[in-house]
């Protein structure tokens, strides 16, 4: 899409949506107490996944919302609620100015994204996330790793000492460059186990790891990878109607075929967050908002491009600031 790439232009504005982590018991209550539309959302992805998403996003338990399996469709719902939430408040088309706009999601939240600018039904992302979330947890049972946050030390030296230690029995790479000095490493025991030892002798402040058994965006999500390409092809996905920042590439998805490629790569591949929002920024992206569950993504983008103006949508009061910037020009970072 040849408008990314004109940098002469300004004020452009990039929605953001959340990946897994951010869903929290309760969240889009406010949305669904306020606007009908963002009720019927809800109500939608119970009726296309025949179970009760909503049940669980508002009442819990907590530990059943945290599945994978449940965990990515009720954040894509809630993403979806925050939009029609905000088009109600606005009684206007969110992503109304084509080139003007940006979207992306971190992790599954590129699928978020992508039902956002028109690429694909929000029923068939439902589905998708859905079915990746199972692939993803089976994969995980059959060949379960480790994942770690990695703190203080920038790519280049982390992405050296995963190379130096992958191998035929080890395996690790980054699996999230989220900020500058935030990155989180991916792979299987023996691979994190020399890492993170390496990686701490090598300086970073901190290395944590994190409570899961899923290697997410490393090569242990190969089967996952594979299982879910026949789903992605049987899909039907749409051009974009808006600029689409895809994962893997920090680069706008063009067309079907690049969505493609890219929703089955993401799932061993690296999400290149930091380069994918230095991008927008460069190519005239002054304001970023968040739309669903919590405000992490507003948050690395403040280490990200500091210049910004950032806003978050995870309740009523959000969107009414949205619709005093969209009305008014008032955002506060």
């Amino acid at each position: 899409m040849q408008p990314f790439l004109h940098l002469g232009a300004v004020n452009r504005t990039a929605f953001l949506f959340p990946g897994q982590g951010s869903q929290k018991v309760g969240m889009a209550q406010e949305f669904v107490d306020t606007f009908p539309q963002a009720r019927a959302a809800l109500e939608e992805a119970d009726a296309v996944l025949g179970v009760s998403l909503s049940r669980l996003m508002l009442e819990g338990p907590e530990e059943e919302l945290t599945d994978t399996l449940n965990a990515q469709p009720a954040l894509l719902a809630a993403s979806v609620a925050a939009m029609r939430a905000v088009e109600a408040e606005l009684g206007d088309t969110l992503l109304r100015g084509g080139e003007d706009v940006f979207v992306a999601g971190h992790s599954m939240g590129e699928y978020t994204a992508l039902v956002a600018a028109g690429c694909i039904s929000y029923a068939d992302g439902l589905r998708l996330v859905r079915e990746r979330g199972r692939l993803m947890k089976l994969a995980g049972e059959q060949a379960p790793g480790l994942m770690a946050a990695i703190l203080g030390l920038d790519q280049s030296r982390v992405d050296a000492v995963c190379a130096q230690i992958a191998g035929d029995e080890a395996i690790v790479q980054i699996a999230n460059d989220n900020c500058p000095g935030q990155l989180v490493i991916s792979g299987n025991r023996r691979g994190m186990e020399q890492a993170m030892a390496a990686l701490s002798a090598a300086g970073a402040r901190k290395v944590v790891p994190l409570a899961v058994s899923i290697a997410a965006h490393s090569p242990l999500m190969q089967p996952a990878a594979d299982a879910l390409r026949s789903a992605i092809e049987a899909t039907t996905i749409l051009p974009p109607q808006v600029v689409v920042i895809g994962n893997t590439s920090a680069g706008p998805l063009e067309s079907p075929e690049a969505i493609r490629a890219e929703l089955v790569a993401q799932l061993t591949g690296s999400v290149r967050w930091t380069e994918s929002i230095q991008r927008m920024a460069e190519a005239g992206a002054a304001t970023f908002v968040e739309l669903g569950a919590g405000d992490v993504l507003v948050g690395l983008v403040k280490r990200i491009a500091r210049a910004s103006k950032r806003l978050a949508v995870s309740d009523l009061a959000g969107v009414r600031a949205y619709a005093d910037w969209m009305r008014f020009g008032i955002v506060n970072s």
